[in-house]
């Protein structure tokens, strides 16, 4: 095992011994959380439900469907209000067998009692090796249990418009300092023009850039979270984007995934979207005029080391309330094992799969035609090798996650700057992690 591998798997061990701290306090029946649920057959026919927020999942679910007339599954697009619909579905009893949840929000749904061990099912348990190994402890809480198996990761690239780079002889920038020189360049050549934009309702990909700085946010020792979301580091990220945005060299009035992002492409508007793995479909869907146009390159860097963030990914959860978890092991190691699965869910969805077997799919290591045939999964892949595997989640992240978000749209706003959103989140996670009774302590 790599010391990488190692690192990760204790911070997670750390996370999920925060979180048991705040479980406690959230709930006093720990019977799923101590031995695991049992696992037995149901009789008769089953339905299960399945949330997610992937587009064309209903056709993957399909495929099981076809060959499992006694499982059957119903899959639900919940993309509009997911951790709204997961919260509200758990508080009134009514929550679905599986859902899709982010990395980033296990621990924040762990601490509610959301989830039911499946260690009991050994289809699902017996994984473990099917799945690059920090995901699996994530999804597992350090190996404590079976809450959930990986489905995807984000490792993030530079898509870009290659053919507004050469339109105005500019190179396309390896570094965030000539990222900077090519937006200047670029926008001064045309005014309507612009490298990319800023979303600042979107924590999640602001992370990505934290994480590809090494900007930890959360750490555990001595029985505490440090918080260090306001670190040097994070400045450096938050500072650089507050000039980029201060210059107008990005724009602020686009939400990622929005009619309205993909009319400003459309127009030639934008060179550059700074994204991950799963979302190579978006473009070419969206864009299908543009093919050829686009390629993918690696993240601009900060220094030698050429680090990558993370953007993303999932677990498809087990869902506390289910009947039917047998069943439900079933299809959710089959949805991420199975090499058929994995393809359908890559080509409809985007999906980059979690499982290593599903990294050597045919269709990850061929050209894809809408980018000039390149093999832009081999740069993903490249991404993944570079992320930094100390970065962790805190046990309150959601709420963080919004106060970062209010704190940056009124920074874009003017009220403010990039750096005081930092510090509005530190408070945040130090704040809700002390009215939990968990202990924490900023952090440098």
């Amino acid at each position: 095992m790599s010391n990488t591998v190692t690192r990760i798997r204790l911070a997670v061990v750390a996370a999920a011994a925060g979180v048991l701290v705040l479980a406690g306090c959230s709930s006093s029946d720990s019977s799923d959380k101590s031995s695991g649920a049992s696992c037995e057959p149901s009789k008769g026919k089953v339905t299960l439900q399945y949330w997610n927020t992937v587009n064309g999942m209903d056709k993957v679910v399909d495929l099981w469907n076809k060959d499992h007339p006694d499982i059957q599954v119903e899959s639900k697009n919940i993309s509009n209000d997911q951790y709204g619909a997961i919260g509200n579905a758990l508080k009134a009893g009514k929550a679905p067998d599986l859902a899709q949840v982010g990395y980033d929000q296990l621990p924040t749904l762990r601490s509610q009692d959301g989830f039911v061990d499946a260690k009991a099912c050994k289809t699902a348990a017996g994984t473990e090796s099917k799945f690059v190994p920090w995901t699996w402890s994530q999804a597992s809480f350090g190996g404590e249990g079976v809450y959930a198996l990986p489905q995807d990761t984000g490792p993030m690239a530079m898509y870009v418009r290659t053919d507004i780079f050469k339109k105005y002889d500019v190179p396309i920038p390896k570094t965030w300092d000539e990222y900077t020189t090519a937006a200047d360049k670029l926008h001064k050549a045309n005014p309507k023009l612009t490298m990319t934009f800023f979303d600042p309702n979107n924590a999640e990909w602001f992370n990505g850039l934290l994480w590809q700085n090494n900007a930890n946010m959360y750490s555990y020792s001595d029985d505490k979270w440090h918080v260090t979301v306001e670190s040097d580091k994070s400045k450096q990220v938050a500072e650089y984007w507050q000039k980029l945005i201060d210059d107008k060299l990005v724009r602020t009035d686009l939400a990622n995934g929005s009619t309205q992002m993909f009319a400003a492409y459309q127009n030639d508007q934008m060179a550059t979207q700074l994204g991950a793995a799963w979302g190579y479909t978006g473009i070419r869907d969206n864009l299908p005029g543009q093919a050829g146009k686009w390629s993918i390159v690696p993240m601009p860097t900060w220094g030698a080391d050429g680090n990558s963030g993370d953007w993303g990914g999932s677990t498809v959860a087990f869902m506390k309330g289910g009947k039917h978890l047998y069943e439900a092991a079933e299809f959710n190691t089959w949805l991420n094992t199975d090499p058929e699965a994995l393809a359908l869910a890559n080509e409809v969805g985007g999906l980059y799969p979690a499982s290593t077997d599903g990294l050597k799919l045919p269709a990850l290591t061929k050209g894809v035609p809408y980018y000039n045939n390149e093999k832009i999964f081999d740069v993903f892949a490249e991404s993944s090798k570079k992320i930094d595997t100390d970065f962790s989640w805190g046990p309150t992240q959601k709420t963080v996650n919004l106060a970062l978000q209010d704190a940056m749209a009124k920074a874009v706003a003017g009220d403010g700057k990039l750096t005081g959103a930092l510090a509005a989140a530190q408070a945040s996670a130090l704040k809700s992690m002390d009215d939990l009774a968990i202990p924490a302590t900023a952090g440098k």
